[in-house]
């Protein structure tokens, strides 16, 4: 898979993959360009907190994208600070992290136009559902603001885990998983997709060429019809 041109990924897209009838999004960084502002956000959180300490969360929060703030918050602080936190204090941190983005990210200017014109063209025909380690009261709200939630059959997001969004979304609808791919672009979408038995496709993190079916370059080259 590794250095297909464009004009064969689109051809084996167009043959190989004409039964795909249900696609899954990843939505920071496929269908918005957020994860510099998802970076400001764990910054302004843990400001009070020793500057090493959030660099390494940092770290592991840009390796895991596609995890939860729930997730990366317990870790920072059972992990890195090796202290207890309670669920009650994670909530509290996710809570305020949930703040600062939705004053940044109702923005339709950081929609990636690549993929949302791709999700324009083909809603209609192929069922489509947002599976986001974003907060999914947040992510409904971001979505709505930007117009774009009218595409999609469901946003979910955590504190449900992506992998649970996913089986959750197959066992509602009764798609085939043969029918099913779901595109990422962290290791964590490529293992989604992996437990649920779906197809996987790699998009704007070039370390995903190679994992899953396909690794798209640009959603404009694509024809699924």
């Amino acid at each position: 898979m590794i250095g297909r041109t464009t004009s064969s990924l689109r051809r084996q897209f167009k043959s190989n993959y004409k039964l795909i009838k249900t696609i899954f999004w990843d939505f920071d960084g496929v269908l918005m360009d957020s994860m510099s502002v998802r970076n400001e956000g764990f910054i302004e959180v843990l400001k009070s907190y020793p500057t090493e300490q959030v660099g390494e969360l940092m770290q592991y929060h840009l390796a895991n994208g596609g995890l939860s703030r729930y997730v990366k918050f317990r870790y920072f602080f059972e992990q890195i600070l090796n202290e207890r936190i309670t669920d009650e204090e994670v909530n509290r941190l996710a809570q305020e992290f949930s703040e600062i983005m939705l004053t940044k990210l109702k923005d339709p200017s950081l929609l990636i136009s690549d993929a949302i014109d791709f999700v324009k063209s083909y809603h209609k025909q192929h069922a489509m559902h947002v599976v986001s380690g974003s907060d999914q009261k947040e992510l409904r709200e971001i979505c709505a603001a930007v117009g774009i939630d009218q595409f999609f059959i469901t946003i979910g997001g955590s504190p449900t885990p992506k992998t649970q969004l996913v089986k959750d979304v197959l066992n509602q609808y009764g798609y085939s998983n043969q029918n099913c791919v779901l595109i990422g672009d962290s290791v964590n979408d490529f293992d989604a997709a992996q437990i649920n038995g779906v197809r996987f496709f790699g998009y704007n993190n070039v370390k995903l060429k190679g994992l899953g079916e396909d690794y798209i370059e640009k959603f404009s080259a694509f024809d699924i019809r």
